[in-house]
């Protein structure tokens, strides 16, 4: 049965730290969660699962319906970051998370990372590619954030 878990927005907490578990679309694979857990594990930190619902743009200037969203993807991310929770709370650890919608993911991923003060920044990733032709994928997300972030950031490849 589908278990309602009300996702949050934490507020930076002096003297608590974050490891962030991010995701700009794709599913949070376990070898990302074991990697994360083991970072806040080391640390004492907890973890903040955050998704990225991707807006595709504007038409005509104007934000389009269309380009917003739909709801099976809002509810296929609710679900990715809730299991995300779940298999970090039976390792013990303190979690919670929520999912932004943006056209930056790049740029969202590394200021929720500022705001809440992360040592860490893990994504799961696809294997790189040339810098030229990444710059035109979606899929090299990840990498970017890596290139971008003045904290660690941990890429788990499967």
């Amino acid at each position: 049965m589908f278990r309602r878990r009300k996702l949050h927005l934490p507020e930076a907490e002096s003297g608590r730290s974050y490891v962030l578990l991010a995701t700009e679309g794709r599913p949070i694979t376990n070898a990302a969660i074991a990697r994360a857990a083991d970072l806040a594990k080391a640390s004492g930190a907890r973890v903040h699962v955050l998704a990225i619902a991707r807006v595709h743009g504007v038409g005509f200037g104007l934000p389009a319906p269309g380009l917003y969203p739909n709801k099976q993807e809002l509810k296929a991310l609710r679900e990715t970051v809730e299991a995300a929770i779940t298999a970090l709370e039976r390792r013990g650890l303190e979690a919670d998370g929520h999912i932004f919608g943006t056209r930056k993911a790049t740029k969202r991923i590394l200021g929720e990372a500022e705001r809440l003060g992360c040592e860490a920044i893990v994504m799961a990733a696809d294997p790189p590619r040339s810098r030229f032709v990444g710059d035109f994928a979606w899929t090299q997300e990840p990498q970017r954030v890596q290139r971008r972030a003045r904290i660690p950031v941990h890429l788990v490849t499967d």
